[in-house]
């Protein structure tokens, strides 16, 4: 059992950045592939970003390529996106999630979060 808080939401203007942070807690951390969604008013759910239990190896979805990093911090157990270069259309509420490998944690993540919202100004 895993169990996932995010926070760091807020509102900014466009060209702005944000850092999401996401806090786990049960099972240890470091076992999971880790990932952030977030799902915009009206819109599927959409993939942001992952990342392996090491670190090593990151995925972001195009939208956000050059503009969002993932990262994690096994020791605090906490992972984080870093949003850069903020858009209108990356308004969401982003949540993190948590898979046991990097497919999983993409398609059908085990876990979830509250989610946290972010609004993009213009």
């Amino acid at each position: 059992q895993v169990q996932l808080v995010e926070s760091g939401g807020g509102l900014v203007q466009a060209g702005g950045s944000l850092r999401l942070s996401c806090a786990g807690s049960g099972r240890p951390f470091s076992a999971y592939c880790m990932g952030w969604f977030r799902r915009a008013p009206g819109k599927e759910r959409e993939f942001v970003a992952s990342i392996n239990w090491s670190g090593g190896s990151t995925d972001y979805a195009d939208s956000v390529k050059g503009r969002f990093a993932i990262s994690r911090d096994n020791a605090q157990k906490r992972v984080y996106l870093q949003m850069n270069s903020l858009k209108p259309e990356d308004t969401a509420v982003y949540f993190c999630a948590a898979g046991q490998n990097m497919a999983l944690v993409r398609a059908a993540p085990n876990y979830w979060g509250q989610g946290t919202q972010v609004t993009v100004s213009s």
